[in-house]
């Protein structure tokens, strides 16, 4: 297995970053029917993704590539991030309305395994192999591709036995493709992706929790309309603070 990454990798990094989208959208779209006949929700999803992340972080670490992925410190200070107090409240969303424990405890506890590897493989696929393959060519590409292409993944929910109805799914679509936008600024403005990977896990975690009880449409619009802007104007802020010596003004000719 080592062998074909490192020969799939070296042949082309985008197509390495193209091909790890496919299997890893390949692979949860099995595991919700699977899960399903097993009779505990996200158990094959858990296991799926736990496989893949521990031999995708294997992978990087042998290659020491840990750093060029993100995976290590932030090299800008808190401060340049307003202390990460935005990345909170979009983590915390979920629960704005309240708590619920909404399905069993076997079911609970793979849905927050599978979902905290979710986080790490979706960063590291499309923010570090996507991102990084494409901004050795153009980082504004790679800014624009890399987000939508997160986003419009998640249209798989239509069809992986989720139960997730059309405009819901548009929603999360847009919602992804704003989300990534905010999480590959703050990996190409700190070098790290690991604010991007707990904010995501832990922000996909706690949606179990979610208390949905006599939740109307018109407050459902709000929260997620809040949630937006939170999201929105805080990657807006971050565009405005990047140092000119990183950025080139790239974001700034973006926005």
């Amino acid at each position: 297995m080592k062998r074909w990454l490192d020969n799939l990798y070296e042949r082309n990094e985008l197509y390495f970053a193209l091909v790890w989208i496919g299997i890893y959208c390949f692979v949860n779209s099995l595991a919700n029917p699977i899960s399903e006949a097993i009779g505990i929700d996200s158990s094959a999803s858990l296991i799926c993704n736990s496989i893949l992340t521990i031999m995708l972080f294997m992978w990087i670490k042998k290659k020491g590539l840990t750093k060029y992925y993100g995976l290590c410190s932030a090299n800008s200070p808190a401060a340049a991030f307003l202390w990460y107090i935005p990345l909170i409240l979009f983590m915390s969303h979920n629960l704005w309305v309240g708590f619920a424990v909404n399905y069993p405890a076997a079911d609970t506890v793979c849905y927050i395994l599978s979902m905290l590897w979710v986080g790490f493989l979706e960063e590291v696929i499309f923010r570090g192999f996507l991102f990084k393959a494409l901004a050795k060519d153009n980082v504004k590409t790679a800014i624009i591709v890399s987000s939508v292409t997160f986003g419009l993944g998640h249209i798989l929910n239509l069809f992986n036995g989720s139960g997730m109805d059309l405009a819901t799914n548009l929603y999360q679509i847009v919602g992804a493709i704003v989300c990534g936008f905010l999480f590959v600024v703050i990996f190409y403005r700190g070098g790290s992706l690991i604010p991007c990977i707990i904010a995501h896990s832990v922000n996909n975690a706690v949606s179990v929790f979610a208390n949905e009880a006599g939740l109307t449409v018109e407050k459902r619009i709000l929260f997620s309309a809040a949630n937006l802007i939170v999201v929105v104007v805080y990657a807006l802020v971050l565009t405005k603070t990047l140092p000119k010596n990183r950025c080139e003004n790239t974001l700034s000719k973006l926005l």
